[in-house]
Formats: C-alpha cells, structure tokens, sequence
C-alpha cells in the first residue's frame, strides 16, 4: 500500500540519519556538497523525495529467472550483445537493401560520419551508415539512422576516454559518472576509469533523471517498482525512486525511462559488483 505524502514524510525524517552524507577528514579532497532533496534531521524534505515509497515501506521481491542468473558480467562490447536497429514497417528487410527512411538520429549520425548534415536520408548516408552498421555488427545493416546506431557511435567515440570533456568530477573515491547528453554511464576513481563506459537510457520528457551530486543509499537485487510493479534487476537507488537498474527488453529507444538509469543485463550485474551503498554519483547534461 502507497503511503500518503504526510505519512511518507513522516517515516523520511525518523529514517533521515541513514541518508546524511558523511564528512570526510582529510581536507585535501572536499567533500561534494549535498545533493538537493537529501534527508536532513529538522529540515522538511523536498517532495520528490518521497516520489516512490520505495525507500520507507519493505521492498517487494521476485525470483531471478534463469537467463538473468545465466549472464556475467563483460566489458562494454558492442559485438557482445545482440545489437538490433527496429526499423519502420515500410522497410522490410525483405524488400529493400538500403533504408530510404529518414532516421530519428539522422542529424546526429550524419554529423558523427562527418556526412552533409541536412537531417535528409540520401543514398550517400545510407552507404556510411550501413558501413558503420556492418563493421559494429548491428541488424539490420540497411544504414537506417536509427536509436542502436547512435548509441553504439557514442560508445565507441567515448570508450578510450569517456571524460575526455572533464564533465565529470576527479576525486579520490568512485564516482559513477551519468552522461544524459551521450546517454552513457561509467565509474572512474581519480582519473582511472574501473567501469565502463556503457550505453544507458535516462528519463523521458518529464521523468528526467536528476542532475548534480546524489550517492547511492540503497541497493536491492530482486526490486520489483512499487509504483509500476516491473522488475528492477540490479537497483542502486541513488535520487529518490531514481537507480540504475536492469531492464528485460531494450534500452535503445527513443523514448526514456521514468527517471531511472535503465542499463543492459550484463552491464547492471556488473555494475553491482563495482558500486558500494554510499559511492557518490554525479549526473549532468540533457536526453537528447
């Protein structure tokens, strides 16, 4: 049962000492300064802090399928897993051998391939594209610009060094690194990355995950949302109702999540493995 906002924030102040941020010793690395909607003792909590009553009633459950124990954890590699651009229906694969539909990342793509920016599909684009699709193993390979293909070109752009732009803060502990821009997420301790980079899916028009300083402040395995009672594979809740979590189907559409940091299978199970309950996170940027 879904508590009312006044009792919800009732059992968020009792709970609040479980959430404040610790404060370090050493002075030579400053702590980050408290993310907004943290719990505070005496201070009312912002609204978006009960937004899910995950976090103050007991977590339901569910059992781990077969598949999801099956999966270990791998390096961010496009070609190991099955990389799938859908496509319209007036394209089948069966029919044509070069998309002649303008794609929803068609100005992106174009820019990436260093193509004619126009936003317009031509047959120039489609061969770049369908080369690209080709070598990075993505299905179909008929150059249609579509979510699969720009995700995997900001992969690769970013997989050497994915703060190449210094976006993300240099500190001496992890930081789990949340691009909304490039729609990809890493950890980093200093300056090595020890996560990542891998693609991610953040909120949708509305849902939008938050930006600025957060730290994870609860982890369940087996989550199942209490508001739209889907499994949550992996949850790192880290803002609210917002964690990094597996999802079953794709994340390589062009509408977001419900604010949650949707990750792949394997990513997530190895991202469980990286995170500990108190890491920081630091998100920043916009969903294209």
């Amino acid at each position: 049962m879904i508590c009312s906002r006044i009792a919800c924030r009732g059992v968020a102040v009792v709970v609040a000492a479980a959430f404040v941020l610790p404060v370090g010793s050493a002075a030579a690395v400053p702590a980050p300064p408290v993310p907004e909607g943290t719990l505070v003792p005496g201070v009312a909590p912002t609204s978006w802090v009960i937004d899910t009553p995950d976090q103050v009633l007991a977590p339901d459950v569910y059992t781990p399928s077969a598949r999801e124990d099956a999966v270990e954890p791998r390096e961010a590699d496009p070609g190991a897993y099955d990389l799938v651009e859908y496509v319209p229906l007036g394209d089948a694969v069966s029919r044509v051998s070069c998309s002649k539909q303008t794609g929803p990342y068609q100005r992106q793509v174009e820019r990436w391939l260093k193509l004619k920016v126009d936003g317009k599909q031509s047959a120039a684009d489609c061969r770049a594209v369908r080369a690209f699709q080709v070598k990075h193993k993505i299905k179909p390979a008929i150059g249609f610009a579509g979510p699969v293909t720009w995700a995997t070109m900001q992969l690769v752009g970013a997989r050497k060094n994915p703060n190449a732009a210094k976006k993300c803060p240099v500190r001496s502990y992890r930081i789990a690194c949340v691009d909304l821009s490039r729609q990809l997420t890493w950890v980093q301790k200093g300056k090595k990355v020890i996560y990542g980079p891998v693609p991610m899916r953040s909120g949708r028009a509305g849902y939008g995950t938050r930006v600025g300083w957060h730290k994870v402040y609860w982890r369940h395995k087996n989550h199942v949302s209490t508001l739209y009672h889907q499994p949550m594979p992996y949850s790192q809740f880290f803002s609210g109702g917002q964690a990094f979590h597996a999802v079953y189907g794709t994340i390589f559409t062009t509408v977001g999540s419900m604010g949650c940091v949707n990750l792949r299978l394997g990513d997530a199970k190895k991202l469980w493995g990286v995170l500990k309950k108190g890491d920081r996170v630091y998100v920043w940027g916009r969903r294209p």
